[in-house]
């Protein structure tokens, strides 16, 4: 049987923490900055947690499952 890939998307978009949890960045943060308000682009800045319906597929995608 031939090995699993991983979807070099998502190696680049997806971490690991310590704890196992799959952390993300957040959306709406890359341009047209100019509209949004300094406080929307300060807490687009910090990381998030992958929601937990969504883990098994970044799993599968990291080849971790």
């Amino acid at each position: 049987m031939p090995k699993m890939k991983t979807i070099s998307g998502a190696k680049k978009r997806f971490a690991l923490t310590g704890t196992g949890k799959i952390k993300r960045k957040h959306a709406f943060k890359s341009h047209i900055l100019t509209k949004k308000t300094k406080k929307q682009k300060r807490n687009l800045t910090h990381t998030g947690l992958v929601h937990a319906s969504d883990v098994n597929n970044v799993k599968s995608m990291l080849g971790l499952k």
